[in-house]
Parts: C-alpha cells; sequence; structure tokens
C-alpha cells in the first residue's frame, strides 16, 4: 500500500513539472496510473486522479492517451460514492481532458460524465461544485452541439444557483460556464435567460471582486449580442447606469468586458443606442477610450461606431460628447490595423449624415490622417481597402462641403479618391464667390487643371463645372 501511495504521489509530483512530462509519455505512465484508480484506498485513488489530470493538463496528446486507455468510464462509475477529495480531482481530470478539442470533449460526453458533473453541481461542498462547473464549462465552449448537451444535461439551473453561492470562486466559475454556453445562439441563451440568470448577473456588476465583475459582464454580453428581444431583457435588468462605473474601473478586463456589453446593446436598435446616450453612455465610452490603449479601447471605439450609425442624432450626440477626438488619436497612436481599421469605420459613420457632421470631422483634421494610412503601403490590404479607411473617407467626403479641409487632399490624393474630392468643389464653388477666389489663389485649381480624366467620365464632368466657375484665361 505504500509503494502503491508512494508511486502515485510521485507521478503527480513530476507531472506538475512541464519539463518531466516527455520522460513519463515515454514510460507509458497512463497505463500505469490505471489500475490505481480503483485502488481499495482512497487517498491512494485521489493522488492517481489528480496525478491524470495534471497530464491531461499539459496538451493534447496526453489527454488523448487518457482517453484511449478507457480511463473516463472508470474514473466516473463510483463518483457519487467518493468523497469531496475525489470528486474534486476527477472533476479536474475531466476538464483537463475537454479543453484542448472538441474532439475530446466528445470523448468526454460519451463517456457519460456529464451527469455525474451535474449531480456534483448538487454536491454541499462548494470545491466540488466548482470543479464541477469548470469541467461543464470547457465542454460547452468548444461548439453549439457540445453546449446543447450540457443544457440537455439540466445544468443550467444548477449554474443559477450556483451564481447564488456566498463563495466568491464559485460565483465567478459559475458566471463564467452560463457565458460559454450563451455565446453560441439565441436558443442557448435563451435558456440560460430562462433560467432566471439575468437578475442574479445583474446584481453582481457593483461586487468589488475584478476577476467575478469580468465574468458576470462577459456572460450578459454574450446573451445580449444575440437579438433585440434578448439585449432588451439585459438592459430591464436595470443594469444602467451602474455597468457605466466599470468602464472606469482599475482592471483593464473589467473596461474591456463592460465597453463590450454596452457595445452588444446599442449595435441592435436606434432606441437602444438612445437608452445608452440617455444615461450617459456615450460619454462614459469617450472617457474610457481616452483612457486606456491597445485592444481594451476596441469595444469602446465599435460602440460609438454603432451608436453613431443608427441616425443623425445619436452621431450628433457623439459628437457632442467629443468622441471625435480619442477616435482621431486611435488611428495616430494604435499600432493594430485591426484596431486602426475600427477607428476609421467609426469616424465613417459619424461623418457620413450631413454636411454639418461631415464638417465636425473634418475640422478634426481627421481626412489627411485617414489619407495618410490608405496610401501607406505598410497598411494591410484589409485597412486600405473593403473595410476602412476608404471607406470612412468616402463617407465622410460625400457629405463634406468644408473647403479647407478637402484643399490639402487635393495634393496627395489617388485617383480613387481625387473623384470625390473634386466632386464636392464641384458642387460648393458655383455658389460660393469667398470660396472661389480662395481655390485659385491656394494653387486649387491648379491642381484641378493636372489631373488627367478619362472624356466623358464623371470626374471629367466634375473638372468641367469647376472651370466653368472662371474666366478661361485664369483656366489657362
Amino acid at each position: 500500500q505504500r509503494a502503491r501511495s508512494q508511486f502515485a504521489q510521485a507521478v503527480a509530483d513530476l507531472a506538475a513539472r512541464p519539463q518531466s512530462i516527455d520522460t513519463l509519455r515515454s514510460a507509458g505512465v497512463v497505463c500505469l496510473l490505471r489500475p490505481l484508480l480503483l485502488d481499495v484506498v482512497p487517498s491512494i485513488r485521489q493522488t492517481t486522479a489528480l496525478a491524470l489530470g495534471r497530464l491531461a493538463d499539459y496538451d493534447a496528446e496526453m489527454a488523448e492517451a487518457v482517453v484511449k486507455a478507457g480511463i473516463l468510464p472508470q474514473l466516473i462509475c463510483s463518483l457519487p460514492e467518493e468523497n469531496r477529495y475525489y470528486k474534486k480531482a476527477a472533476a479536474f481530470v475531466l476538464r483537463a481532458v475537454a479543453k484542448h478539442s472538441p474532439q475530446l470533449a466528445q470523448a468526454v460526453v460519451q463517456s457519460g460524465a456529464l451527469e455525474t458533473l451535474v449531480i456534483c453541481l448538487e454536491d454541499f461542498d462548494p470545491g466540488v461544485k466548482e470543479g464541477a462547473s469548470w469541467g461543464l464549462g470547457y465542454i460547452a465552449r468548444h461548439n453549439p452541439e457540445l453546449s446543447q448537451a450540457v443544457v440537455d444535461a439540466g445544468a443550467v439551473p444548477l449554474l443559477v444557483l450556483c451564481i447564488q453561492e456566498p463563495e466568491i470562486a464559485l460565483k465567478r466559475i459559475a458566471a463564467s460556464t452560463l457565458s460559454d454556453i450563451s455565446k453560441h445562439s439565441p436558443e442557448l441563451a435563451q435558456t440560460v435567460v430562462d433560467a432566471g440568470a439575468i437578475a442574479h448577473l445583474a446584481q453582481m456588476i457593483p461586487n468589488p471582486d475584478a476577476k467575478l465583475k469580468r465574468q458576470v459582464l462577459s456572460a450578459l454580453s454574450q446573451i445580449a449580442k444575440h437579438s433585440v428581444d434578448l439585449a432588451e431583457l439585459v438592459v430591464e435588468a436595470e443594469i444602467f447606469p451602474v455597468v457605466l462605473t466599470c468602464l472606469k474601473d482599475s482592471d483593464e478586463y473589467v473596461k474591456k468586458n463592460g465597453a463590450t456589453l454596452i457595445r452588444e446593446i446599442a449595435k441592435h436598435t436606434p432606441e437602444l443606442s438612445q437608452l445608452i446616450v440617455n444615461s450617459g453612455g456615450v460619454a462614459a465610452v469617450v472617457d474610457c477610450i481616452g483612457s486606456c490603449r491597445g485592444t481594451v479601447r476596441l469595444p469602446g471605439i465599435m460602440t460609438l461606431g454603432y451608436v453613431a450609425a443608427h441616425s443623425e442624432n445619436l452621431s450628433m450626440a457623439v459628437i457632442v460628447s467629443k468622441g471625435i477626438p480619442p477616435l482621431c488619436l486611435c488611428l495616430v497612436e494604435e499600432h493594430e490595423d485591426h484596431i486602426k481599421a475600427a477607428a476609421a469605420w467609426a469616424l465613417g459613420q459619424i461623418g457620413r449624415h450631413t454636411t454639418e457632421h461631415a464638417r465636425h470631422v473634418a475640422v478634426a483634421n481627421v481626412l489627411p490622417t485617414l489619407l495618410d494610412i490608405f496610401v501607406d503601403p505598410r497598411s494591410s490590404e484589409d485597412l486600405r481597402t473593403k473595410a476602412s479607411t476608404f471607406k470612412a473617407l468616402k463617407n465622410i467626403l460625400q457629405k463634406c462641403t468644408y473647403l479647407p479641409a478637402l484643399e490639402p487632399l487635393l495634393h496627395e490624393a489617388p485617383p480613387s479618391i481625387m473623384k470625390h474630392i473634386i466632386g464636392q468643389f464641384s458642387k460648393v464653388l458655383p455658389h460660393d464667390n469667398k470660396a472661389r477666389r480662395l481655390f485659385v489663389t491656394t494653387g486649387g485649381l491648379k491642381k484641378v487643371q493636372e489631373i488627367k480624366a478619362e472624356p466623358g467620365s464623371l470626374l471629367q464632368e466634375y473638372i468641367n463645372t469647376i472651370n466653368n466657375c472662371y474666366p478661361e484665361e485664369i483656366v489657362r
């Protein structure tokens, strides 16, 4: 007995060190541990389960070996009768196997583990509940089918009970698992809602524990993202204005998840965006973007874009909340193309409504920055074309009649952009005497004569319209 105990303990200790794993692997250690799972001594069964969990946790190959050795059915056959230490260790093995891939998670489900894990959610020991909740989350996160299997096993109502327990660690894991279940589809999110999760999650937003707040905000985001109805249910739980305090949190992930939740609500309808504006949400998001760097900014940037996209009034609310300057800063300060792309998209959404909106964007000196990114050969294909800078420039230029902002672009814009700039001049110059004079003295008219346009093209029409504003000798 002592030898068996020492062996299991030695392997468990070695399995905790990454440098020992390959040696253990080549020694075929999984098959050596297998008989010890059925040992008569409870402490040996426990230590063996712990060793197997650590091995399976290391990489997919070790997890595969645990499955192939037929250990999972053996692990769970006697689980309900075991003590809490064994239950925790067994839940750790199941979680360690399930985390690596959908195929391994499926193997855990096929071994009959779901029913056992759900029984463990009702255990009196919070550590056992935590282990079970964690295991279910690792299964559910892979895809809708596995998530549905977790729901069908009856886990959701018990997870909602777990988030009401006093232990912070249990609350965290249960909220995380509800998030993993909700993320895949509206139907799965609805099962979480039907179990009454939203009200309990919303009550925990002010909790001082940062890790818990992260999970709570994530779960609410995963519910709200799917549909207008689900987003409205989240809003009805009175998350505003309390969720705005998360945007000032010292924890970066709390900030990011708080902004993500607001984004998932803002994207659906003008009414939901208006509600965010009314609660002071846009100003809070603007402050948040200004006070952080990197990917933490991204959901906030997207929120401003979604709000502004809905209507002229909502776009003006973003402008009034001083949303343009921090978005411009993102274009200049950020190195990641996808963050620049999001900022460009948001500015395009703000500027596309009316000449007044476009003027606000132009006055902030956004156009030269967008143009620089557009013509910079180091910018990614995505940033230059389809999505962002080109579209943003086009959106703003089609409404922009503020000529002082357009004129500098005449000297460096490529043909694809030039057409839109010249188009705006051809609209404004025929009706504005002062602008016509300035256009000559700043060299704009001279620049127009240098543009080679296809005869009969739209660009040629614009140029003719501009030239017709002036006497022939001036044009010459």
